[in-house]
């Protein structure tokens, strides 16, 4: 079932990694049977710092050992066909206890943020990573990587009147809503996201996720 496949002995170094458990650089996958699921999490490790996904280990950390090499087809096919802008992905087998193998793909932080993932509906969605989980990228968050990544971050020459209060403002809280900082600013709420995009290109500001969505919060230095 494997016979392309040359894995190396690695038993000791994968079980250190499952030890470490899922996070917001790792994932878990049994297996690989939903192209845009694993979508998700290729755009979501890309548009954050990077991870990896060890294939064949079961939620719980037990190793299951990868099912077949359809996995690996269907990862490149959701790198380089369901992703834009695509992503290169490194992939090792490693032999483990009693034959079975386990596949370790590394994601790369992208350079080229957002990398949009396709949606089975049809639309292209960005991902970042938070924790252990996958989430819809902020749209605020998304129009600064992109940006950023037109070379309009730019570097800071002064800082409008609106901007360093909506900074002031954000240095006393622990993070606010884009409505909650029109009151501040005093502007529209169409301003004030653009502000907030100027600013987080700037990488003056950045966004938390909580538990009921993300807010907008002071970059810390």
């Amino acid at each position: 079932m494997f016979k392309d496949l040359k894995a190396i002995k690695g038993k000791y170094y994968i079980q250190r990694l499952i030890d470490e458990g899922e996070h917001e650089h790792q994932d878990f996958k049994f297996q690989i049977s939903d192209v845009h699921k694993i979508a998700h999490s290729i755009s979501a490790f890309a548009n954050n710092d990077g991870g990896r996904l060890l294939v064949g280990v079961k939620d719980n950390g037990t190793i299951a050992g990868l099912r077949s090499e359809e996995d690996i087809y269907m990862l490149e096919s959701a790198a380089q066909i369901y992703c834009r802008p695509s992503v290169e992905l490194e992939m090792t087998t490693f032999l483990c206890e009693g034959g079975a193998i386990v596949l370790r793909t590394i994601i790369p932080r992208t350079h080229d943020r957002p990398v949009r993932c396709r949606e089975a509906s049809g639309i292209w969605q960005a991902y970042y990573r938070v924790g252990d989980e996958n989430i819809v990228a902020h749209p605020l968050m998304v129009r600064a990587w992109e940006r950023s990544a037109s070379g309009l971050g730019g570097c800071l020459l002064k800082l409008s009147d609106s901007e360093s209060a909506l900074l002031r403002y954000l240095s006393t809280t622990s993070g606010s809503t884009p409505e909650e900082l029109t009151r501040i600013v005093r502007l529209s709420l169409r301003s004030t996201e653009n502000l907030i995009v100027r600013l987080a290109a700037m990488g003056l500001v950045t966004f938390k996720h909580t538990s009921s969505g993300f807010l907008i919060a002071p970059q810390e230095l």
